[in-house]
């Protein structure tokens, strides 16, 4: 069955919230479904146990959210600022859309919001982020809000049985 291409589907407004400690059973599936986890660097089968803790271990100048239609969880993004004080002024962001809402806005909901953060509330000069080389649409988005590819790792990550070039990208406000 062919998907729509992601031009021709429905453009969605998510609701954006705060992640809560109840959400981890949510982005657990999430991140195991297979398009999420190509994206990421995670390994397959994560379990809740695990998401539970890494959202109890976020810090406190962390502003991860998740980004809900009709009441269920389809993408989140966190925005972690560096904690030593030479470098307080850069954030990184972490992100990714459930695989049936890729392509529908989701995204660009949730990075247009943690760049608000980063610029009108935390007053960052670099916000930073990986992407897999061949995720064009993410590289796109990216590029959309003014990231620019600073670097490639080759090889660098491992998914479906072979090597993948990173791109580290970064958006400059001096």
């Amino acid at each position: 069955m062919n998907m729509p291409s992601s031009s021709t589907r429905e453009k969605l407004e998510p609701t954006l919230r705060a992640i809560r400690p109840s959400d981890a059973e949510a982005l657990c599936a999430m991140a195991n479904m297979p398009g999420f986890r190509r994206g990421t660097l995670r390994m397959p089968f994560e379990t809740v146990e695990s998401w539970e803790k890494r959202i109890a271990k976020a810090g406190a100048g962390d502003s991860w959210i998740v980004a809900e239609v009709d009441g269920k969880i389809v993408g989140h993004g966190n925005l972690v600022v560096r904690s030593t004080p030479r470098r307080a002024h850069i954030g990184e962001i972490v992100m990714g859309v459930a695989d049936d809402f890729v392509g529908r806005g989701i995204g660009t909901a949730i990075l247009s919001a943690l760049l608000d953060v980063a610029d009108n509330w935390r007053g960052l000069k670099r916000v930073e982020l990986t992407v897999y080389a061949d995720n064009e649409p993410a590289i796109r988005l990216y590029e959309s809000r003014g990231f620019e590819v600073e670097g490639r790792h080759i090889k660098a990550g491992f998914s479906d049985g072979k090597y993948h070039d990173l791109l580290t990208m970064a958006r400059l406000r001096f």
